[in-house]
């Protein structure tokens, strides 16, 4: 794996020196990230290990899924399996829950075992942000392993120019599962107002085909997003905006979506899923001119999810419902102590509302609850020098996690979260920065309180025999101590006039406390649940102490009339017991070319290389190693009728590669030829 990863360095880096530049080069715009401080600052001035993917980079993969989207960032892994609807998050080896997923702002929080939490069409995302590490000290319970934010486009980010008000219409079609995905956008900059309005969705015709060319049964998931966004500026220093979204989605799938389907009608789990998630955000922005003292943000957000399972064999129902409403108000003030201080300071609260229900009764599984958290956060950047800059904060978090449920017990905790850290810009060019960070995740309401099947063995003499889940009201907080040190470099002119160069690279150790370990165990090993012998096995959450390391690095080149990129992920990690983790991704290093015959034209070719993962449990799979090979390439006419057209193709898994992405079960799909054209006007 080391050896490829040099010799693609190498590659890239002869490439600068003798490929010739376009006259007008195509310029890398400025990398701007809001998440990372709760403020917009240049990645360069950023003490932490993060990635920005937008635009044509997110545009240029055509992705139907939120792994097609972003599962090539360095320290980023999806999981899940080729589904959607059970794609999961890690970062560095810390799962789903233990990542705060924002969307437009506002947190969704919603969990449940082998269900995913990205309810949005692709074809709406303009940026991704993904802060890696500890950041607890901003965003509080469940940032211990980093924060992905996903932000959807905006009246700007589309109107062409000249333009006050627009239209977008996309078709785009994928042959393996035949996925059709139109959508449409219609938006308006009337002066004090603005207002976008898109509807989008995905359509399968059958299921998908892994690399072998065999079904990935029950893949067939269809999904409808539309979303609102009306802003107001009363006056130039005031901005509120309404962001309304709406996502559903139907298909048959087994309840552990991650897992192969049995589609017999007598021994089948496979259910009929529906869901519903609507989600609103209502913001403020203030930012009075001339004041160094007041730039406030206050936002209001919610999110309500239902789905409903219907078990095939047996008509069985399963309901299930989680609600989120928050609020927080974020301010950032500027000024002068002898030395200048950037400081971010503000509120948040946030509850989490689940309930489940089957056939119309209390479902254990799903337990009635709610989770209720508090903070209050501030940051600090001092400016020591014109190059160097001090990093303090520290946020303070209360939560309550309460169930209805007299046979279990409640749970609550505060923790205190603070961060140091350092930015050093020894020219222009260069950024060198660190921190050490203390972080936190609270257990959420399905690790504390899930019961019941988890999953079933089979039938014997027409009785089922399970795997149950045992809850643990006992869990304690995760708590970690992080610590990373990075660097980057960001040049313009670096081997000819108007070319480009970007790199990044990083190392971090994370010590964690009570690291929150799924553990899934065999017939005859681990509890029991008494007076059940159905029952042959249990599935529970138990706290562990563990350790995290790795290396993540990431290169951008851009010569105008070609550009390429690396991404590099090393991940490391066992219990200190002597175990190891489930959670640890695999090695992987992704490889980017493309070039630009002509200012209309691209065409280019993306590797992957993931290493062997046989650092498992004992229960676990090991992961194989793989090598995916996909090509893009698109036209956008720059005069005559299609004028402001985009046309798209692109094959992902050219060599119908059969691999899978560890820890998951399935395959991801095999050869996917995709099409796309969108129209501006």
């Amino acid at each position: 794996m080391q050896r490829c990863i040099l010799g693609g360095v190498a590659i890239l880096a002869a490439g600068a020196t003798t490929v010739q530049a376009q006259d007008v080069p195509v310029e890398l715009p400025p990398l701007i990230l809001g998440t990372a401080l709760r403020a917009d600052r240049d990645i360069r001035d950023t003490p932490v290990a993060a990635s920005v993917v937008s635009g044509e980079t997110l545009e240029r993969r055509q992705a139907d899924t939120i792994e097609e989207l972003i599962g090539d960032v360095p320290g980023v892994s999806i999981e899940g399996g080729p589904r959607s609807v059970a794609q999961e998050i890690n970062i560095r080896g810390f799962q789903d829950e233990q990542v705060v997923l924002r969307f437009d702002g506002g947190r969704f929080n919603f969990n449940r075992a082998h269900s995913g939490r990205f309810f949005f069409d692709p074809d709406i995302v303009q940026k991704v942000e993904v802060v890696r590490g500890g950041g607890s000290t901003l965003f509080g319970s469940g940032a211990i392993g980093g924060v992905v934010a996903v932000e959807t486009k905006d009246v700007e980010d589309l109107l062409l120019p000249g333009q006050t008000t627009g239209a977008r219409l996309r078709f785009g079609y994928s042959d393996n599962g035949q996925v059709w995905s139109p959508s449409a956008t219609v938006y308006g900059d009337y002066g004090s107002f603005d207002a976008l309005a898109f509807i989008g969705g995905r359509e399968f015709g059958t299921s998908l085909e892994d690399g072998n060319g065999d079904e990935i049964l029950r893949s067939e998931v269809d999904s409808l997003n539309g979303l609102i966004k009306l802003g107001f500026e009363p006056t130039e220093d005031q901005r509120f905006e309404l962001n309304l979204s709406y996502y559903e989605d139907d298909g048959l799938v087994p309840p552990n979506a991650n897992t192969e389907a049995d589609p017999d009608p007598r021994t089948g789990n496979d259910s009929e899923r529906s869901a519903e998630i609507f989600t609103y955000r209502m913001s403020w922005d203030w930012n009075p001119e001339g004041s160094d003292l007041v730039d406030l943000s206050v936002l209001l957000y919610g999110n309500t999810l239902e789905i409903q399972d219907d078990r095939i064999r047996d008509g069985r129902a399963d309901f299930t419902e989680y609600d989120t409403i928050g609020f927080e108000v974020t301010n950032r003030s500027r000024f002068d102590v002898g030395v200048p201080v950037d400081l971010v300071y503000g509120v948040e609260a946030f509850r989490d509302e689940q309930s489940g229900t089957r056939n119309g009764a209390a479902r254990v599984q799903f337990p009635d609850a709610e989770a209720t958290t508090l903070g209050v956060f501030a940051e600090a950047t001092f400016g020591v020098t014109d190059r160097l800059d001090l990093i303090a904060g520290v946020r303070f978090d209360q939560y309550d996690r309460d169930v209805d449920d007299p046979t279990l017990e409640d749970a609550d905790d505060d923790f205190l979260s603070p961060r140091i850290g350092f930015s050093f810009r020894p020219n222009d060019d260069w950024q060198i920065f660190g921190n050490i960070a203390r972080a936190f995740r609270a257990p959420t309401l399905t690790e504390l309180y899930n019961d019941g099947v988890h999953f079933s063995y089979g039938f014997r003499n027409g009785v089922e025999f399970t795997n149950n889940f045992l809850p643990n009201p006992d869990l304690e907080a995760e708590e970690s101590t992080q610590v990373e040190l990075g660097a980057r470099f960001d040049r313009a002119n670096m081997f000819r006039p108007g070319d480009s160069l970007r790199l990044s690279a990083n190392a971090y150790y994370a010590d964690v406390e009570n690291f929150i370990d799924a553990i899934v165990f065999e017939p005859g090993q681990g509890p029991r649940v008494p007076g059940s012998p159905t029952v042959l096995a249990t599935s529970t959450q138990r706290n562990i102490d563990a350790e995290l390391y790795g290396f993540e690095a990431e290169l951008d080149y851009d010569a105008g009339n070609w550009f390429g990129g690396l991404a590099l992920t090393l991940p490391e990690g066992e219990a200190k017991n002597g175990e190891e983790l489930g959670s640890i991704p695999q090695a992987r290093l992704t490889a980017t070319l493309g070039y630009r015959p002509t200012s209309e034209w691209t065409v280019g070719a993306r590797a992957t290389f993931a290493g062997d993962q046989n650092d498992v449990p004992e229960t676990g799979r090991p992961g194989e190693a793989f090598t995916v090979v996909d090509l893009f390439g698109s036209w956008a006419p720059e005069r005559g009728p299609l004028q402001n057209a985009v046309f798209r193709a692109g094959i992902d898994n050219v060599f119908d590669e059969q691999y899978v992405i560890y820890p998951n079960e399935l395959p991801q799909a095999g050869r996917s030829i995709k099409l796309s054209a969108s129209f501006q006007f």
